[in-house]
């Protein structure tokens, strides 16, 4: 990793952002364009958060989306619920695999003992956590293995399965995890990595070194940072044209940030404050280039509270957002928009 730095403005690292993530413009329908909309997966702690990201990014999505065989559902990066492409399991599940000895051992111990009480079957975490006399929150920790998957509908507990161990080496998974990393969230730094997968500084820090060659440093606003070289390409291009308008689910890729990077996407630290709260986050309106409010729902009720006045333009077009979005249990339901301006 050497050479000049690179010189990135904040336009162009958001660009590149919104492009990578495939915020531009909506990709066509189908099982590839799924997998490139989670390529970094597709946080789901809040309930359907992983449908509503689809949605911004995927044409044709509806309420039954997340549910795609190609798509499963696990304990991922912070062992925060993930919808992730199914054959991209062992990425963000080994890639998170403690290195130390006391944390692998918890992890494939509890592993073992889960898969041994399942049986095969499928049980609810609880009754799983009850059977193995641990905490079912404990068993979150298993899932690093590769071997543990979850049904997780919101209003009841999870459900717990195990599947056959992966195929990909813990190492290699890690490697991938953190360029997968790097496209959506970069330009990005070992610390950053670190925060976002909750692995060691150590771990984050060797996975940028053995990555080697193939990154290049670059100065942003927000400090110096790393890109894939094969990325400086579209850093460099002509932005694309911004979307008019999309409603970001809680915890979406696009501002599931940390520290100075939270800065560069928020210039305001007080409107920081309104989207990055200390408890659960609001979802995030992005309008043209820029976040311009935030937005939460009740009921067939969506709530948007801008940061600025919106041209009629660009309230028509947040306003259709929101009556598009794929909500469950509101199929045939006319959603309602509240401005709170």
């Amino acid at each position: 990793m050497t050479g000049a730095r690179l010189d990135l403005t904040r336009r162009q690292v958001l660009a590149f952002r919104r492009q990578a993530g495939a915020l531009t413009e909506r990709l066509p329908a189908g099982r590839d364009s799924l997998r490139r909309a989670a390529w970094a997966g597709l946080q789901d702690s809040m309930p359907r958060a992983a449908l509503l990201s689809i949605h911004a990014r995927v044409a044709g999505a509806c309420p039954s989306t997340w549910e795609d065989p190609s798509l499963v559902q696990l304990w991922g990066p912070r062992y925060h619920v993930f919808v992730v492409a199914a054959c991209d399991l062992p990425v963000f599940s080994l890639g998170t695999l403690p290195e130390d000895a006391r944390g692998l051992s918890r992890a494939t111990d509890l592993a073992a003992r889960l898969h041994a009480v399942l049986g095969g079957a499928r049980m609810s975490y609880g009754e799983a956590g009850r059977a193995l006399g641990v905490p079912a929150n404990s068993l979150r920790y298993a899932a690093a293995t590769g071997t543990v998957l979850i049904r997780w509908e919101g209003a009841r507990l999870p459900l717990v399965w195990t599947v056959p161990p992966p195929r990909l080496s813990a190492g290699d998974a890690r490697l991938e995890l953190a360029r997968r990393y790097l496209h959506v969230y970069g330009p990005a730094t070992p610390e950053a990595f670190r925060r976002w997968a909750w692995i060691r500084p150590g771990s984050a820090a060797a996975a940028f070194e053995a990555l080697g060659r193939s990154l290049t440093p670059v100065r942003t606003p927000a400090g110096d940072a790393w890109i894939l070289s094969r990325d400086e390409a579209a850093f460099r291009a002509e932005p694309a044209p911004a979307a008019a308008a999309r409603l970001l689910p809680s915890g979406d890729a696009y501002f599931l940030l940390f520290a100075a990077d939270r800065a560069l996407l928020v210039p305001d630290e007080n409107r920081r404050g309104e989207l990055w709260t200390t408890r659960v986050w609001p979802g995030a309106l992005l309008v043209g280039e820029e976040i311009a409010g935030t937005w939460r729902r009740a009921g067939p009720v969506v709530t948007v509270r801008t940061w600025r006045p919106l041209a009629p333009a660009e309230r028509d077009a947040v306003a259709a957002e929101a009556g598009s979005l794929p909500l469950p249990g509101l199929e045939g339901k006319r959603i309602a928009i509240r401005w709170d301006e």
